[in-house]
């Protein structure tokens, strides 16, 4: 099914914000939903639908739909789900900085999103405007300039790129007068939920400050739209390198053909494949979680299938703030004193000398096993 049309009226990226669905009864005049199962869910998860990301929707139930509409499986009792799985607040000296590595920072700019994810890591508190706050900004760029330790910033929220042109030159200029800082990072998915935000003169304020990198978030193929790309190579022309953080979600992406499509194609968009996140035990959210073996297997469909480019780490994020763990399929059988044992994405074996002195010579290519297992 084509993609829909928005309306001409609709292409300014704050008239597309403004027009978004936000309750039962709104959706309901456009689709066969129960309003009132909606609104159950909403007064704990608030709900929100652009025009934009509206239009990917083929049909209900479908990887948008999953994304974005909520689900009556969000307010049900999990005696496993957190609300803070990752311990964001255990590790924030200051509101809205959390200080988890040694010399980065997570830096909450902004506390609206132009969609809500039903899957996201802090549906506990994203929409509500005590979240974040100009005085909380401040204090946060106040302790960033006092701990020199402190060389990467990742921006984020909510949706850091939600806030005015404004806003985000100031926070840009104010982070990067800060000597110490090195890196500035912003996390988004403006590109692909509200690729039309990204327009030439905010390419032109983060122009200013590089290095300046964009990680940005699509778990889909249907994602990849021409607007997207559009917003991308805008961003890219602008000197931001790109690189994807994809969530592994049951129903949306949990399948090696449709993550395979996905990253080749984002590289044809100019963003490299990063993460594929194994799903956080969020309240409200689990419904989402696949097995580890699913996202193990979506990596061998892509390694050596596939270019390296587009073959993203699967990583953990650690429940109660233990940082991200990296997740690889078991290519290593064996590490002895002479030689390491390995199989490649074929399956076949090979074992490899270990260098022991500057007197070995490495022998010669019939060394090299080859069998199936």
């Amino acid at each position: 099914m084509p993609q829909k049309k928005l309306n001409k009226n609709m292409e300014n990226w704050k008239e597309i914000f403004k027009n978004s669905i936000e309750t039962g009864e709104e959706l309901a005049k456009h689709y066969n939903v129960n309003p009132e199962e909606i609104e159950m869910v909403n007064k704990h998860f608030q709900f929100r639908l652009n025009p934009y990301y509206q239009s990917l929707i083929r049909y209900p139930g479908d990887p948008i739909w999953k994304q974005v509409i909520p689900d009556l499986q969000e307010i049900e009792e999990n005696s496993i789900a957190l609300e803070d799985p990752l311990n964001e607040e255990g590790d924030m000296p200051v509101a809205g900085i959390t200080h988890r590595y040694p010399d980065r920072v997570l830096f909450m700019i902004s506390h609206e999103c132009p969609i809500f994810c039903r899957f996201c890591t802090r549906k506990r508190k994203v929409g509500q405007e005590s979240f974040v706050t100009k005085q909380k900004v401040e204090l946060g760029i106040e302790y960033i300039r006092n701990h020199t330790e402190i060389r990467d910033i990742v921006l984020s929220g909510g949706d850091p790129l939600n806030i005015s042109d404004e806003k985000i030159e100031h926070i840009l200029k104010s982070i990067r007068e800060i000597p110490h800082v090195e890196i500035i990072r912003i996390g988004t998915r403006v590109p692909c939920i509200l690729p039309h935000r990204i327009t030439p003169e905010l390419c032109s304020i983060i122009k200013k400050f590089h290095p300046v990198y964009i990680n940005t978030h699509f778990n889909h193929p249907w994602e990849l739209t021409p607007e997207a790309k559009r917003a991308c190579e805008m961003l890219a022309d602008a000197g931001c390198p790109i690189g994807n953080q994809s969530v592994l979600l049951k129903g949306v992406n949990d399948n090696p053909e449709v993550m395979k499509e996905l990253m080749t194609g984002l590289l044809k968009m100019r963003v490299k494949p990063y993460y594929i996140y194994q799903a956080d035990i969020t309240k409200g959210a689990t419904h989402f979680r696949t097995s580890i073996e699913k996202g193990l297997e979506i990596i061998k469909a892509l390694r050596g299938w596939t270019s390296g480019l587009a073959v993203p780490q699967y990583v953990i994020d650690a429940p109660g703030g233990g940082g991200k763990i990296p997740i690889s399929p078991d290519y290593v059988k064996e590490i002895n004193e002479t030689e390491i044992v390995l199989t490649n994405f074929r399956g076949n074996i090979y074992r490899y000398p270990l260098v022991h002195d500057e007197k070995t010579i490495m022998p010669p290519d019939d060394f090299v096993i080859k069998d199936y297992i």
